[in-house]
């Protein structure tokens, strides 16, 4: 079998002006980066903002293993079938961040015949809107050291600096670290973190704001420190909005490209979902929506994670209304949640999987609770059997989900229409009566609490002294309205990534709470989750290359 980048760099692209102009894109609202990738201009926006909205439908899945789900895979597939049964369908998705790309997940373009193309561009450096985001996030916390360095007029306490600098790659020397070491015009020496681009707090801001006014009001609201009484600091008052907000004036825009078989794709944004809020910016959705019959997002890792602040932090902000949610599961990924090995999963084991299934049950439950139809679809290998395919299916119907198998990795669009045919009926016969899980009124320490109960099923919830401060001082500031944005490993529903299935009688444990106030959300965070993630023993790059004629290899 081919790999992802043999069967991606093999085909046959279209100009993107062929593909925009099927979606009803002027050429003149097209900014060309190359043949096949182009931003979408501001003026297109005001042409379409006042058409119907489509449908959306949410593709999430059950928590992440080494066997793989291939939720990426099922959104550009379903996209594709939707195509070949003649539905106007838009795809939107994140961006992929470089720091899996050479760790250990690798790219986001989807897999083998259900893929975005240009798919080595997209996974690497594509329309330059991370470099962008990172060079904003950056530029603040120069100015910050520069405005302690010149007087420090606004009397910012350097033990209280809380904006970090960012890098998207896994390098986790970069965590803790000391600057301004040298000679005093070299700085203050303080403690200094890095995070990865993906969790910075303007990739945040990017994919939730409408539009430049909106990006430069919240890029202002970055509370970067607080002075020596305790008051916040902010990026407006460090006099960097505008300068950031020029650095972002191309990256504001959302970006379109196509799938294999030329379905047109918007990729915008890409905060993760373990550490941020993991899903792709309102205003590509929101273009989507506005030229589509369908369009369909994924939100990243599992729907504890992903799919819950899709529905808590997205859909309540932008004011959105998902219309049904796919739910992903393969059967080897059950087996693995059973127990089983990885090196074992191509065996059937009915046992195992009956024990593991615990896991997509509490993924259906948990989306059942904001009154959204759910559709679970197996992510189909040539190992599944009969028997095991049948138990899924019987499991889910006596759940009230409707099921569809996908073959979208190995046939494309063709192997999707099950799952197309299964996600129509369920747009047509069931209505959501999408509601997002809590109020806002609720206290931070009600919403936290809410969310570990009812979607990741803990017994409550134990905080760090630290985290109690952080929250007092939070909710005094004024931020209690705000939702949680939780950051929690994505292999498991409890905060400790070994414990598989569906777990019970734990705690999450809150160590760390902050506010990104321009973002408009507050960030817990839980057990052993870093916001720099580092590189595995053997990383991906290490097969990554090119040849002498150009070619990207290893990439996958």
């Amino acid at each position: 079998m081919k790999t992802d980048i043999q069967i991606a760099q093999e085909a046959v692209m279209e100009p993107i002006s062929m593909v925009a102009e099927r979606a009803g894109i002027p050429k003149e609202d097209l900014e060309f980066y190359g043949k096949y990738k182009a931003k979408l201009s501001e003026d297109f926006w005001e042409k379409i903002k006042n058409n119907a909205d489509g449908k959306l439908v949410l593709v999430t899945a059950i928590n992440p293993t080494p066997a793989g789900e291939g939720k990426t895979t099922t959104t550009v597939g379903l996209g594709q079938a939707m195509a070949k049964l003649h539905k106007k369908a838009m795809i939107a998705l994140r961006e992929p961040s470089l720091g899996p790309c050479f760790g250990i997940k690798g790219g986001a373009a989807g897999g083998g015949y259900a893929q975005v193309v240009p798919m080595e561009d997209l996974n690497l450096h594509f329309t330059g809107d991370f470099h962008a985001i990172t060079s904003a996030n950056n530029l603040l916390a120069a100015m910050l050291d520069n405005h302690i360095q010149q007087g420090n007029a606004l009397q910012i306490d350097p033990r209280q600096v809380v904006w970090k600098r960012c890098l998207d790659m896994n390098d986790r020397v970069l965590r803790n670290i000391v600057v301004g070491l040298g000679n005093k015009m070299d700085g203050m020496v303080r403690e200094d973190h890095f995070v990865i681009t993906v969790a910075s707090e303007i990739m945040a801001i990017l994919c939730l704001a409408e539009d430049l006014s909106d990006l430069k009001a919240r890029l202002g609201r970055i509370i970067v420190a607080y002075n020596f009484a305790g008051d916040p600091v902010t990026a407006e008052e460090l006099k960097a909005t505008g300068a950031m907000t020029a650095l972002l004036k191309d990256a504001i825009k959302p970006n379109l490209i196509q799938t294999l078989e030329h379905t047109p794709a918007l990729v915008h944004g890409g905060p993760f979902a373990n550490i941020a809020h993991g899903c792709n910016s309102v205003r590509a959705t929101r273009m989507a929506l506005k030229m589509s019959d369908i369009t369909i997002t994924e939100a990243g890792f599992g729907a504890d994670l992903g799919a819950e602040k899709f529905l808590d932090i997205k859909c309540r902000k932008a004011g959105l209304k998902p219309d049904a949610v796919v739910l992903v599961a393969t059967v080897r990924a059950l087996k693995y949640n059973g127990g089983v090995a990885k090196a074992d999963l191509s065996r059937e084991n009915l046992e195992a999987l009956e024990k593991g299934i615990v896991n997509l049950e509490k993924h259906i439950e948990n989306i059942q609770k904001y009154d959204v139809p759910v559709v679970v679809t197996l992510n189909s290998f040539v190992t599944d059997t009969e028997a095991e395919n049948e138990f899924v299916r019987k499991f889910c119907e006596e759940r009230g989900c409707e099921f569809a198998l996908s073959e979208v990795w190995e046939k494309g669009g063709e192997g999707g229409i099950a799952l197309a045919e299964k996600v129509l009926e369920t747009l047509e016969k069931k209505e959501s009566r999408f509601h997002p899980l809590y109020e806002d009124t609720l206290s931070l320490k009600e919403k936290i609490e809410t969310i570990a109960r009812e979607i990741y099923g803990a017994r409550g919830v134990v905080y760090e002294p630290t985290a109690e401060k952080q929250l007092a001082r939070i909710e005094a500031m004024g931020f209690q309205e705000f939702p949680v944005c939780m950051a929690k490993n994505q292999y498991s529903l409890s905060d400790d990534a070994s414990k598989l299935g569906r777990p019970e009688n734990f705690d999450i444990h809150i160590r760390e709470v902050y506010v990104s106030a321009g973002a408009g959300f507050v960030v817990a965070l839980t057990g052993a989750i870093m916001t720099m993630p580092g590189l595995p023993k053997v990383p991906a790059a290490n097969q990554i290359d090119v040849t002498d004629d150009g070619k990207i290899t290893g990439l996958f």
